[in-house]
């Protein structure tokens, strides 16, 4: 496990060292004309507008969520977590904005509807040498991605394995440490998944996973901060109580409506699975309720 993140966190410089070269190349040959009109289809519009494009590029930034899913693995995580989620949300942003408005200003966005946007820009403006530089970060960027995934779904798998809610089997750790059942587990499903279902109906599957999961913690924020069970005694807690959840909540479900229809039956589908897995096994083991019957 150790020596994948040191690869990972070698390959993640480097994807970021890419993504800074075309930012500062790019910057040469951006034509402010590009930029007007600079919300073509406003904030909403039938034709998608900001809250429909990001709805659709949603899982860009699923990323930071992976940070909680190392929490038991985490010195001080009272202090670190925070900063781990929060720091990289930042450097996310900063980066997909920088290189949002250098591509929308090298080339009018009316000529970026391809598969490969920033190597189409370069290509434009004939830096073909950077183009290629950019598509080997591309390929970093999905083996990071895969890595980072894999490694998030598995701990979750096994936490929830671990808590009774799915076999005993997947909540179990191999000698080094590792949840060795899970890993399996998810990278079949990833393998499966990703090998027969077409890469649009994936990502808009993840898309309203993730909405619906942050819409669920965006809600659960407003009664935890009053349960007083739940110690958290000079540790973090959201700023703007209870306005930014609220805030938050509502844009997800307001994102949520501009997901399309085959999505949400897909989304359903695995809801109902869920369900079945939960009432058939999960309710039976959970050690909450084991312990609530003790």
């Amino acid at each position: 496990m150790r020596s994948s993140v040191r690869v990972n966190n070698t390959i993640v410089f480097v994807k970021i060292g890419i993504i800074l070269l075309f930012i500062i190349v790019g910057l040469f040959y951006v034509k402010p004309a590009n930029w007007h009109p600079f919300l073509p289809y406003g904030w909403s519009s039938s034709k998608g507008g900001v809250l429909g494009g990001a709805a659709a590029v949603f899982f860009a930034y699923l990323g930071f969520d992976a940070v909680s899913s190392s929490a038991a693995e985490v010195k001080n995580p009272k202090k670190n977590m925070p900063i781990g989620i929060i720091g990289t949300l930042i450097v996310a942003t900063v980066l997909y904005v920088g290189v949002s408005i250098v591509l929308t200003g090298m080339v009018s966005y009316t000529k970026l509807n391809v598969a490969d946007p920033v190597a189409f820009a370069l290509q434009f403006v004939n830096l073909n040498w950077v183009a290629g530089i950019i598509s080997i970060g591309a390929l970093a960027g999905m083996f990071t991605m895969m890595v980072t995934m894999i490694y998030s779904s598995s701990r979750l798998i096994y936490s929830i394995g671990r808590d009774g809610l799915l076999p005993h089997f997947l909540g179990k750790l191999d000698k080094r440490g590792n949840p060795g059942n899970s890993l399996m587990l998810v990278t079949i499903v990833i393998a499966v998944m990703g090998g027969f279902i077409p890469l649009d109906q994936l990502t808009n599957l993840v898309n309203i996973g993730t909405l619906i999961a942050f819409l669920f913690v965006s809600f659960g924020i407003i009664p935890l901060r009053h349960n007083k069970e739940i110690q958290n005694n000079h540790g973090y807690q959201v700023p703007g109580y209870p306005v930014f959840p609220i805030i938050s909540a509502l844009l997800c479900l307001y994102m949520l409506t501009k997901l399309p229809a085959e999505t949400w039956i897909a989304s359903i589908i695995w809801f109902v699975i869920g369900l079945i897995l939960y009432f058939s096994y999960g309710i039976r083991h959970s050690k909450i309720n084991k312990d609530r019957e003790v």
